[in-house]
């Protein structure tokens, strides 16, 4: 069995949770998410490599969309000590 992990940090709880939200009706039984402070933590197991590589494709394709209809998209992603403040 293989697995996955993918971590999505967001600037606040409120907008974490409102992209939980719109993702969650299609994981379905097939990725596990959980909030943790700030960031959704997203965890899936397939029994091939394809499997497991369809699956989060469709779960980055929702997630985007989510984000995209936010207003979340708008500049890349930064590891916070990469940030200049």
């Amino acid at each position: 069995m293989l697995s996955l992990e993918l971590r999505f940090p967001y600037d606040d709880e409120r907008v974490a949770k409102a992209v939980l939200s719109a993702v969650s009706p299609e994981n379905g039984d097939y990725v596990e998410a959980e909030l943790e402070g700030c960031t959704i933590i997203y965890r899936m197991r397939a029994e091939t490599a394809g499997t497991l590589r369809n699956t989060a494709d469709d779960l980055l394709a929702c997630i985007k969309a989510a984000e995209e209809s936010a207003g979340l998209i708008s500049k890349p992603y930064m590891e916070p000590e990469e940030r200049e403040e």
